[in-house]
């Protein structure tokens, strides 16, 4: 059995990462990625940067992610002390762990590229979907040490094998759905719809010009894409629901859970796109719609997990 101290280390870790995630989303939002020229680590070359608002949020997301990194590494290792002396019961922990590790230096090395070297919006939106899967592993190691404290991993359940392949599928997109969001965020697109849910008074707006995909094409697809999402995971829930016909609590709740959190990921939407021209307001409702599209990611990986590690087998 687990320790407080480890749970508490865990969700400290958790809760880090979300602050890393959402300071790199103000960095963007603010237009502070060059707060620190092309230094790196160190800040237009002073370990403490001379204070402009650029600088200081810029510096401050380093020094955040540079103490999450500590308590990853913290995690990790206490995961693997546990798995050498229970290898059965702690390689799940240990492959979040792991993961969460594994993502945090790539997301550092993604963000330290990005201030030394010119980047592309294209690669910028993937330093996004890194830092959200980096997260998503740090939700999935609270919620093992959670499960493990109620002895939920000692009631294995079963579960119909048509859950995973719908859930893969869904997790996939839903990644690929975020990703256009991040792309609207790197490529300064956010103005194209104006209204909701019509796109500057149209059904379909003006989709290209003379630069290729306009900021109106952009914004288009990414609610056209989210639009599917939704119904998908609808579509997610009725069939939890049905297969396992309420034999599965635990699985049935977390799949209500999603669709609530879809809805609430909906209203964050629309209440982003009527804040557009306030900037106060718009930075705060960006950073509540990346926070609830991260808590719903995560929801959908556990449920994924859970219908292939419990599937049925014939």
């Amino acid at each position: 059995m687990v320790t407080g101290r480890f749970r508490k280390l865990s969700l400290a870790s958790c809760i880090g990462m979300l602050l890393v995630l959402l300071a790199g989303a103000l960095v963007t939002k603010t237009g502070s990625g060059e707060g620190c020229g092309t230094d790196w680590p160190l800040c237009n070359g002073k370990f403490v940067p001379a204070y402009t608002l650029e600088s200081m949020i810029e510096y401050s997301h380093r020094f955040v992610t540079g103490i999450e990194g500590l308590l990853v590494v913290a995690v990790f290792v206490w995961t693997f002390i546990y798995y050498r002396h229970n290898r059965g019961k702690f390689l799940e922990p240990l492959l979040y762990a792991g993961a969460a590790l594994f993502f945090t230096i790539v997301q550092a090395l993604l963000g330290a590229a990005a201030v030394i070297w010119p980047t592309s919006p294209t690669v910028m939106a993937f330093h996004f979907g890194i830092s959200l899967l980096a997260v998503a592993a740090t939700m999935l190691h609270v919620v093992w040490t959670r499960r493990e404290k109620h002895g939920e991993l000692d009631r294995p359940e079963r579960l119909p094998a048509s859950i995973f392949p719908r859930m893969l599928l869904l997790s996939i997109y839903t990644y690929v759905v975020v990703y256009l969001g991040a792309y609207i965020r790197h490529t300064e697109s956010s103005g194209g719809c104006l209204d909701w849910p019509l796109c500057n008074g149209q059904v379909v707006p003006e989709l290209w010009n003379d630069a290729g995909l306009s900021a109106s094409g952009i914004v288009f697809l990414h609610r056209a894409a989210a639009l599917l999402l939704g119904l998908f995971i609808l579509g997610m829930y009725i069939h939890i629901r049905r297969v396992t016909k309420g034999s599965s609590t635990v699985l049935s709740r977390a799949a209500a859970w999603s669709v609530i959190l879809l809805v609430a990921q909906i209203l964050s939407g629309v209440w982003m796109t009527y804040n557009l021209l306030n900037e106060d307001l718009f930075i705060f409702t960006s950073l509540v719609h990346n926070l609830i599209i991260t808590g719903l990611f995560g929801l959908l990986l556990d449920i994924l997990i859970r219908s292939w590690r419990f599937r049925e087998r014939r």
